[in-house]
């Protein structure tokens, strides 16, 4: 009985996995397809070598990954500063604020890009890369807090006094016993917040100016004309980076948790 359990179960994340990955497997494929169509025509690099010659696509994906690491950076500085803010209060006020935090998360994109578009407007702010640049941070900013707080709720207030008590001020104290506890969730809210910004349409859609591309508004707009195969060739490349980008981030936590367990073995 616990056999068949096991085949079923095994067989039912097979088939998750599958209807996950194969449409990812397909893009990949006909990536280095000959032809355009769905038929395969042929083994051919020329797709990337289209994209990498492409102007246009170079400097969208220029002004993505920009936007993103930097909208990510900012965003995680200051969510950090405001989690420990908030963690700081007590009652009703830290309840409240946590509320707070929560409804962009749980707020349309349609809505949050329609109104920091009227904001832009309001002030009267001419639309460009600094203007999407805002709105990546102002909207990224949640996610982090979602992501650090539950690692600042684990930490032991005792260790940050005990360096208090030891001569350090409270500057060092932070940077040296506080700051390594946090590192994990600063970690994951600047990935969320990366991954966030890079996926992001709608609200750079509502933000961005004339002549500004990224990524995911240069695709809508090749929709209509139709999709060439060098955005296959581009898709393929930022999935294998973002696979290589989390591989690096899961091993190394794991070898160095193997050095400390050999240093304190010898």
């Amino acid at each position: 009985m616990k056999k068949l359990k096991s085949f079923f179960s095994g067989m039912y994340l097979t088939l998750i996995f599958i209807f996950l990955y194969a449409p990812i497997v397909t893009l990949i494929i006909f990536s280095f397809n000959e032809g355009k169509g769905s038929r395969w025509k042929g083994f051919s690099l020329k797709w990337y070598e289209d994209l990498f010659e492409s102007r246009m696509i170079m400097e969208a994906l220029s002004n993505t990954l920009i936007i993103a690491f930097v909208s990510a950076l900012v965003a995680t500085l200051v969510g950090t500063i405001t989690c420990i803010g908030i963690n700081a209060l007590k009652g009703k006020f830290k309840t409240t604020y946590m509320a707070i935090n929560n409804i962009p998360l749980m707020n349309s994109d349609l809505v949050t890009g329609l109104s920091l578009m009227l904001v832009f407007i309001s002030v009267g702010w001419k639309f460009g890369f600094s203007t999407i640049l805002v709105a990546h941070i102002t909207f990224n900013i949640p996610y982090v807090i979602l992501s650090v707080m539950p690692r600042l709720r684990q930490t032991n207030v005792s260790t940050y006094e005990a360096a208090m008590d030891l001569g350090a001020t409270p500057l060092s104290a932070f940077f040296k016993v506080v700051l390594p506890d946090l590192a994990p969730g600063i970690t994951s809210g600047f990935l969320l917040a990366f991954t966030m910004s890079l996926d992001d349409f709608i609200i750079t859609y509502f933000t961005r100016g004339a002549g500004i591309n990224t990524l995911s508004t240069l695709i809508y707009s090749e929709v209509r004309k139709g999709i060439k195969p060098t955005m296959n060739a581009l898709s393929t490349v930022m999935f294998v980076s973002v696979l290589i980008l989390l591989s690096i981030v899961n091993i190394l936590p794991e070898l160095r948790n193997k050095k400390k367990n050999e240093s304190v073995k010898e």
